[in-house]
């Protein structure tokens, strides 16, 4: 049996990410590192529409190639209806359908949009009505992104990522994001960030807690791009780079055709772009299409997780 608050099915957009800022500290005893990051959510999104149904199942569609994920109960959104379902006494399950735009291992946050778009979505169709701090705690168990995807809008995240302050962003910033044709394995690539620290002492963490810098809070609440371009930073970039070569020449290009600054985002190999304005940004991702690159204009910071009607 399913309890339902609605027999029709509940459709919920979760928002795609960039880090605008990420420093990572020290790997620690459990095998995380602590990290301070500047997320923002842009406007490439996921659609989840959930039905009702006796058992949980996930089926996939969207603009990008989803042969390779799974559809078993190690998918990142079936684990999260599956917790919602255990933590609110729902005896029944759901059938999730899944439009897929944000890339997969790509740095951006897919999964977790999907897990905190399940999280809104059978809460609204089983009429939980847990409030947004039990969604949040929930969200936190997933992944360390997934209680941003639930949020969305500017936001610093410490520890795992997962201890958000929401940071004030005036106006709209401009990216241009170059998507890639594969995908990079997180724990892949802290692993490459650990090894070249070993390689080379002086440039680990010296064990203080990291944090965001100050001059992109700055930059994000004056809505100066410029500013935020000269204040991006990402820790795991050189990491990315070791692994995946080919984003270096992805950077440049884009720099030298107008960019402000360009930044691998979270793990990668997404490289987003920041532009000056929306004509700027247009331009950049005509020059980075002639390349033969899937470019993609989006802006932030934008709505995390909600309902559509």
């Amino acid at each position: 049996m399913t309890i339902a608050a609605t027999d029709e099915a509940v459709h919920v957009r979760a928002p795609g990410k960039i880090n605008l800022f990420m420093r990572v500290g020290a790997l620690q005893a459990d095998g995380y590192h602590d990290v301070a990051t500047a997320y923002q959510a842009v406007s490439l999104y996921e659609d989840v529409r959930a039905w009702p149904d006796d058992e949980f199942s996930v089926s996939f569609g969207g603009s990008i190639d989803t042969s390779g994920l799974p559809v078993d109960g190690s998918n990142l959104a079936i684990k999260a209806a599956k917790l919602l379902a255990r933590t609110a006494g729902v005896p029944g399950g759901v059938h999730l359908e899944i439009d897929k735009h944000v890339p997969i291992a790509g740095g951006m946050g897919g999964g977790s949009a999907d897990a905190a778009a399940t999280l809104v979505a059978c809460d609204a169709l089983w009429g939980t009505a847990l409030s947004k701090e039990e969604l949040h705690a929930l969200a936190a168990k997933l992944g360390a992104d997934v209680p941003f995807a639930l949020t969305g809008g500017t936001a610093v995240g410490t520890g795992r990522g997962d201890r958000l302050s929401p940071a004030l962003a005036t106006g709209s910033f401009h990216w241009v994001l170059a998507l890639a044709e594969f995908g990079l394995s997180t724990p892949g690539v802290y692993r490459e960030l650990d090894r070249r620290r070993e390689e080379r002492p002086e440039s680990a963490p010296r064990g203080i807690s990291p944090v965001v810098d100050v001059a992109v809070l700055q930059a994000l609440r004056a809505g100066d791009a410029r500013r935020l371009a000269d204040a991006l930073h990402n820790d795991l970039q050189v990491a990315a780079l070791d692994v995946a070569p080919g984003l270096g020449g992805i950077l440049e290009l884009g720099e030298s055709n107008g960019a402000l600054a360009g930044i691998v985002s979270g793990s990668g190999p997404t490289v987003a772009f920041l532009a000056d304005s929306t004509d700027a940004a247009l331009e950049l991702q005509v020059a980075l299409s002639a390349a033969r690159l899937n470019a993609v204009h989006v802006h932030g910071p934008v709505h995390g997780a909600r309902i559509m009607r």
